[in-house]
């Protein structure tokens, strides 16, 4: 039996993640610590007591999410003895949990990985007033009749895949006035139905440059170690080890698509037939469950990593 761990993206956060695994865990809690510290503010309260406007906010939301995958990994590894390297053939995040994903192999420190991703959250925000993009989801149409629908309506603005994450769903993204235009003409290429995001920024389009040229310049300043699991790059779809790599490949994701149907995709060509989605919500875990053959869990809450370490331990998933 072949695993891989993944981790869990943007829209995964709610207010109270975490809290039971810092109540059961010293592990879980020395790790929210250190985020707070990383970050100079108490992230953990925000994350278990509020306010949700607050916790959704990018560049809250996208250190958060990464805290509590983390946590859980931390309890895996310290509390329960499960060793990543040992344990994972692959691992992968989307979006933003691919920062976790290196975290979580060792590639990034913990700190410098809250930090990145402060960052992040704020250069992605900031690169687009509010309200001139958007993003819409095409349910039914598949990444070829996503792209030609994001051809037709673009015109003169930008409209581009974003998410290709799983068999029929794809998200758009781009000028407000291109993804209106993509809404209105989607049943002419495929999509059962489109759905506006309720979403802050347009994300992984070209209109986020300016959140990539800050995060090429946050990264060089960043240590980078091979990770001791091979991670699969959002914007390549296939693994890398390479740290200089790596750094590259996050800079690319910034405006590039993260291709997660691929990725599932891959690891069911490597044989891998169990996929544990580490930390907050279960979104991953219901599109792993869509390819056949792979076996989805979560680990998000004590029970399941109690139930999750023993079957690790044991050899079966």
């Amino acid at each position: 039996m072949s695993i891989a761990f993944i981790f869990p993206g943007q829209g995964s956060q709610a207010v109270g993640m975490g809290a039971e695994l810092a109540k059961a865990y010293p592990a879980a809690q020395a790790v929210f610590s250190e985020v707070d510290e990383a970050l100079g503010q108490k992230l953990s309260h925000l994350m278990w007591e509020g306010p949700e406007a607050d916790l959704t906010l990018t560049e809250n939301a996208q250190p958060a999410l990464m805290a509590v995958s983390m946590a859980a990994m931390r309890v895996l590894s310290d509390t329960k003895g499960v060793s990543l390297a040992e344990t994972a053939a692959y691992v992968a995040g989307h979006s933003l949990g691919e920062y976790s994903a290196l975290a979580a192999a060792g590639a990034l420190s913990l700190a410098d990985t809250a930090r990145l991703l402060k960052t992040r959250g704020r250069a992605m925000q900031a690169a687009v007033p509010v309200g001139e993009g958007a993003m819409a989801a095409l349910l039914g149409a598949d990444l070829e009749q996503a792209q030609e629908l994001a051809k037709a309506a673009a015109e003169s603005d930008v409209c581009q895949a974003a998410n290709d994450n799983a068999p029929g769903q794809v998200v758009i993204s781009g000028s407000r006035a291109a993804i209106e235009r993509a809404v209105e003409l989607a049943p002419k290429y495929g999509a059962r139905r489109a759905v506006l995001l309720p979403v802050s920024a347009p994300f992984h389009c070209a209109l986020m440059q300016p959140a990539a040229d800050a995060m090429a310049e946050a990264l060089a300043g960043v240590e980078i170690n091979a990770p001791a699991v091979p991670v699969i790059a959002n914007v390549l779809a296939e693994p890398i080890s390479d740290p200089e790599a790596i750094r590259s490949r996050l800079v690319e994701q910034v405006t590039g698509m993260v291709r997660w149907r691929e990725t599932m995709a891959f690891l069911a060509s490597k044989d891998v037939n169990a996929v544990y989605e580490v930390g907050a919500g279960r979104v991953l875990t219901g599109i792993a469950r869509r390819f056949d053959g792979i076996e989805a869990k979560s680990l998000g809450t004590p029970d399941e990593l109690e139930a999750a370490s023993v079957a690790l331990q044991g050899g079966s998933a």
